[in-house]
């Protein structure tokens, strides 16, 4: 089975609340992840909050995105 986000919901910080294809909600901090030239316009919280679902995985408006397995993997318990 390939995992894939159904929701997400922004909590606080850099933290979304996601919903798995699997049934597992997780919470992932983003807060460490966003290194480089793509992610460095997330840093802005009011621009961080602006994701949609895309893809099944989620995607801010300059492009740039997480694979659904590594939300996954560093989400934690909801």
């Amino acid at each position: 089975m390939f995992i894939e986000i159904v929701k997400a919901e922004y909590v606080d910080g850099y933290k979304l609340k996601l919903l798995f294809n699997n049934g597992e909600t997780k919470i992932a901090d983003l807060e460490s992840s966003l290194n480089g030239i793509v992610f460095a316009p997330l840093k802005d919280i009011e621009f961080f909050k602006r994701f949609t679902i895309k893809f099944n995985t989620i995607e801010w408006e300059n492009g740039a995105d997480f694979a659904p397995e590594y939300l996954y993997e560093i989400g934690t318990a909801a």
